[in-house]
């Protein structure tokens, strides 16, 4: 059987040294380790020696799943053909997940959201992405590049930009280089906050990133708090607990929001 062609936005590895790397970052904790995107199978063959026991791969294209069958006949029970965004990680028998793939770039930060979504689950992430994405991710407080993604994955995760990855090792070559991310869940239970309005302030703020908060969040902000120096400020100086700080403020002054 011939290998599977690139389908959603996917570009297969070839680089057996890569994929050994990339297989190397996760930790061995996870009693499920669920690999998104398996392909043709290039970073599994090394998953399956780290953890032949609690391997499950999840493939949304029929094209490679059957390819997966045919090469990897050991695996055949542990393949979920299916698209990983429309999972409940809640239906694993599994209290500690971790998440492994080379991400397709037009549903990676899809794939992110669905993390945050089972963030009491997912306990790690290691996975290639565009580096553009990778960089954003990983970006601190007062980056160009930090934006909603950062701040929402931020406030669960601590992020490592570990290397990157040429385009030629992948078939066919992306238009732009890509590179290789952790994930490892943080120590916060609890956000401190109202969720819903702190995840409303984030996006709200970085949609019209170049105002200040004062401007960009003026809808929610009555006038005993906008004289407040904080809104003089734009929204990538303000760290995860400034966020948090900033949705206290909102909240308690009832500015008035509706979800």
């Amino acid at each position: 059987m011939v290998r599977p062609k690139k389908h959603l936005g996917q570009h297969f590895l070839t680089d057996e040294n890569i994929a050994l790397k990339i297989s190397e970052q996760l930790t061995d904790t996870a009693n499920l380790v669920l690999e998104v995107g398996s392909g043709t199978g290039v970073l599994t063959k090394h998953l399956i020696k780290r953890f032949p026991e609690n391997l499950k791969l999840v493939e949304i294209d029929s094209e490679s799943a059957n390819y997966l069958r045919e090469h990897y006949p050991a695996l055949r029970e542990k393949l979920i053909e299916g698209d990983f965004l429309k999972l409940d990680l809640n239906d694993f028998d599994a209290k500690n997940i971790a998440i492994i793939g080379n991400f397709p770039y037009n549903i990676s930060s899809q794939i992110f959201f669905q993390v945050l979504d089972h963030r009491n689950l997912v306990s790690e992430v290691v996975c290639m992405i565009q580096k553009e994405v990778a960089e954003r991710l990983s970006a601190p407080p007062g980056s160009k590049t930090y934006g909603i993604l950062s701040v929402l994955l931020q406030a669960w995760y601590s992020i490592d930009y570990l290397f990157t990855v040429s385009e030629h090792v992948f078939n066919p070559p992306p238009k732009v280089k890509s590179a290789v991310i952790k994930l490892r869940r943080n120590e916060t239970q609890i956000l401190g906050c109202d969720e819903v309005l702190f995840k409303r302030i984030v996006k709200q703020s970085f949609n019209q990133r170049r105002k200040t908060l004062r401007n960009s969040l003026r809808s929610l902000l009555n006038s005993d708090i906008i004289t407040d120096e904080r809104f003089n400020l734009r929204p990538e100086r303000l760290s995860v607990a400034e966020f948090v700080d900033l949705t206290n403020l909102i909240d308690q002054r009832k500015a008035g929001y509706q979800d």
